[in-house]
């Protein structure tokens, strides 16, 4: 069963499952998903370990991990050769930093569905020695220097989810709309500076980013505008794995609905 408490103190119990970053759903049937509305932020960190094959023949042009090509976006490369790609053309942007050992195509559900809901998605490979919240800061950055971009949602899995809070400090909320964490771990400390909208979607018993980490976070958010927590109870999927998974419309919806509603 899932809980989700409103900022009036409403608890809402609904079924769902998943599970973690080692995998190993119920197999249950998933049910709608709605997530925890509260003030508070949390703060989200770890490493994923999903990532999708690209289909073949693999392309020959310029290309982000196989998946994403001139077809999908804007393909530029930064940091001396590493790919990104910025796709669709909506005002408002979303930077999507994946998970430690993750891969950009295991986050492409996400980057289409929002993309054709209007949003302008940047999505890069990164190197696996650079510190992952300088690099989101240079990537939110980038994309708000894109024309018609107004403002930069910053959302990411496990360790991509924990620095998407510290760099939504970092650059205030004058140019961040919003935060969007998958199986991360916020420091409370850092949730409660949040001054933005946060929304946490994690599994019960994920070892990063679980439902102990995601409640304290959120209860800790009390500055923010409004702090949303989705915890897929008995379930054990790890940030791109809630893709993958039974959930993966419920998340997705989740996500989708979250941003329309603070995207300003």
């Amino acid at each position: 069963m899932r809980k989700l408490v409103s900022a009036a103190g409403l608890v809402v119990t609904l079924a769902a499952s998943a599970a973690c970053g080692s995998g190993g759903g119920t197999g249950a049937a998933p049910a709608p998903a709605t997530p925890t509305t509260a003030t508070t932020p949390a703060n989200p960190a770890t490493p994923a370990t999903t990532s999708a094959a690209p289909s073949s023949p693999p392309p020959t042009g310029p290309n982000v991990s196989g998946c994403f090509t001139e077809a999908d976006g804007k393909i530029f490369e930064y940091g001396g050769g590493l790919p990104g790609v910025i796709a669709g053309t909506g005002s408002t942007g979303v930077v999507i930093t994946y998970e430690r050992r993750g891969n950009v195509c295991a986050w492409r559900p996400l980057s289409d569905r929002l993309v054709a809901a209007g949003y302008r998605v940047l999505l890069y490979a990164r190197s696996a020695v650079a510190a992952p919240g300088d690099t989101t800061v240079a990537m939110a950055k980038r994309l708000a220097k894109e024309k018609g971009v107004e403002r930069v949602f910053l959302a990411g899995g496990s360790i991509g989810a924990t620095v998407a809070a510290t760099a939504a400090l970092e650059l205030g909320p004058d140019r961040i709309a919003g935060v969007v964490a998958l199986s991360g771990e916020i420091a409370p400390e850092d949730a409660a500076k949040l001054t933005v909208p946060l929304l946490q979607v994690g599994s019960e018993h994920d070892d990063y980013g679980g439902r102990a980490a995601l409640d304290a976070a959120r209860a800790a958010a009390t500055k923010s505008p409004d702090a949303q927590v989705l915890v897929i109870p008995g379930e054990r999927l790890h940030a791109s794995e809630l893709f993958a998974s039974p959930y993966a419309d419920q998340v997705l919806d989740t996500v989708e609905t979250f941003m329309n509603r603070h995207k300003g």
